[in-house]
């Protein structure tokens, strides 16, 4: 990655104690030989008024993970009771009561009700002058539109909020015009946050952690139970947002410094404290729709021509290789897992960002962001998981990818994982590699009982001399493979017929070399194709 790399240290979890005591040290060196520092200066020293700092959450995740577990659930009363999903969204905090609103921070918050889907409770404090001001809810804070609540000024009744709590929050930012203040990041609904860069739109969401994905016992979702979120300097391009994480299985900590641009970055550290082991453990995760595109467009009738905020898994082994898996709908659960170790990057990533390839002109799935996972220090063994679910609509996230390590993580034990996590176009690599832009497959015209898949390549300045298809097929017979140029441009094309197994599937790997010397030229595609 030719790009700045983020590498965030490895704090400890006593660092307050740690500066607080490099400041003792320097005020002895500075005394006069033979003296002594005197009681009032070590008096006015331990009377500093501490700052509220990750510290603090970690501290808070340590006891929490001491104490059994409880539900963070709340039952919406009044205006918040039973909402479907387009009433729910017909909620709208209101400009005027937006935190900092009129302050030139830089930032402002709309806090998020209850109702819908979102029922845990989230306390949101503000830090203002190193110390949290909590942000109690208000239901008069909120704007219901008059046409779907009878509420004819679109304001709640006094007393409709009582005892209930906020659901998260929206981070705003000048993005895209000086004037507009846009939403660039949102924390609402478990774990779940979703962050857009310049000129794009919300898409795919991240998750804090994800516990025992794709298990036949069920998922366990971790959720967010309190923020703290750090106000900005006047005019300041970035904000601090601090979180509590808990689960039946695990407490942990958050930080997130969030700066929003055209790529929009996210850098998380994490400290997490088990209550029992685990294993099944998702870090890092990332959830997207994957409905149709190229390769599944015979067997869907629509007329776009793809639906989905994510066309494939890229990833950059510890070892330096890149990859790209294609993701799908299969007819049944997919789960990949692509063993590796100290991982220099991951994530799901919308590649076509032309509006030819989608032709939705509202959900303008070409401006859908990717995400793009940096770890910032080794993470050791393990592998990057990918879960593909079958869907028969858009409006279902059925695409999961994470990083599991390889050791169980023990309970009461502390465990931490740090990356940046990029909103972005395409993931942050300038890398000279020919990259794989379309995956189509379908029924072979010239041989009975045949398939096809068709992989294209920009090339860019590469041209094609001197570059062969190396292709490696585990579960089909392979009867041919050809390469050929696109007319119009630096593309080319493989196609490779083989005869479909009778088992689950096939497993595909595909990468262009250089015929003279042997090296790669390309990432490297990998693909299984499973009937249906």
């Amino acid at each position: 990655m030719n790009r700045d790399v983020f590498h965030a240290a490895t704090w400890s979890l006593d660092r307050r104690r740690f500066i607080a005591g490099a400041g003792a040290a320097t005020l002895m060196a500075a005394a006069p030989a033979g003296s002594t520092t005197p009681a009032g200066a070590a008096q006015a020293q331990e009377a500093e008024p501490s700052v509220f700092d990750f510290e603090d959450v970690i501290d808070q995740a340590r006891a929490l993970a001491a104490k059994s577990y409880s539900s963070s659930r709340q039952t919406p009363g009044g205006p918040f009771a039973d909402l479907g999903y387009d009433k729910y969204r017909s909620i709208r905090y209101r400009p005027e009561a937006r935190i900092w609103r009129g302050e030139n921070r830089g930032f402002e918050l709309d806090l998020m009700p209850p109702g819908s889907i979102y029922t845990d409770r989230v306390n949101v404090s503000v830090i203002e002058n190193g110390a949290p001001r909590p942000l109690p809810f208000d239901a008069q804070a909120l704007h219901f539109d008059p046409e779907r609540f009878d509420l004819p000024e679109g304001r709640a009744p006094e007393g409709a909020g009582d005892g209930l709590s906020w659901t998260g929050f929206r981070i705003r930012f000048p993005l895209n015009r000086p004037e507009a203040m846009d939403e660039v990041a949102v924390f609402q609904g478990a774990s779940y946050f979703r962050g857009v860069a310049r000129n794009q739109i919300f898409g795919l969401s991240a998750r804090a952690l994800a516990i025992k994905t794709g298990a036949p016992g069920g998922e366990e979702f971790p959720v967010f139970t309190q923020f703290w979120v750090h106000r900005p300097d006047e005019a300041a391009a970035e904000i601090l947002v601090h979180a509590l994480l808990d689960s039946p299985s695990v407490a942990g900590a958050y930080e997130f410094l969030v700066r929003p641009g055209a790529e929009t970055t996210m850098d998380i550290r994490s400290v997490l404290i088990p209550r029992e082991d685990i294993q099944e453990i998702g870090v890092a995760p990332l959830t997207s729709m994957y409905y149709f595109g190229a390769k599944e467009r015979g067997r869907v009738d629509d007329y776009r021509d793809a639906v989905h905020d994510s066309s494939g898994l890229q990833m950059m082994t510890g070892a330096g290789e890149r990859l790209w898996r294609p993701v799908q709908n299969p007819a049944t659960l997919q789960m990949s897992f692509f063993q590796d170790e100290n991982p220099k990057g991951f994530g799901l990533v919308q590649r076509q960002r032309d509006f030819a390839s989608y032709s939705d002109a509202e959900a303008r799935y070409e401006k859908r962001p990717s995400a793009w996972v940096a770890p910032a220090q080794g993470w050791g063994k393990g592998g990057s998981m990918l879960v593909e679910i079958p869907t028969q609509s858009e409006f279902n996230d059925n695409i999961i990818s994470f990083w599991r390590p390889a050791a169980t993580m023990e309970a009461g034990k502390t465990y931490g994982f740090d990356y940046r996590l990029y909103w972005c176009g395409l993931p942050p690599d300038d890398a000279p590699t020919a990259r794989v832009v379309s995956t189509r497959g379908g029924r072979s015209i010239h041989a009975e009982n045949s398939r096809l898949l068709a992989v294209d390549f920009e090339l860019g300045d590469r041209g094609m001399t001197g570059l062969e298809p190396r292709v490696e097929v585990s579960g089909a017979t392979m009867e041919n493979v050809h390469f050929y140029g696109i007319p119009g441009g630096s593309r080319a094309r493989v196609v490779m017929r083989f005869v479909p197994p009778t088992g689950p599937g096939a497993e595909f790997r595909l990468q262009l070399f250089d015929a003279t010397s042997s090296d790669p030229v390309s990432e490297t595609w990998l693909y299984r194709w499973t009937p249906s």
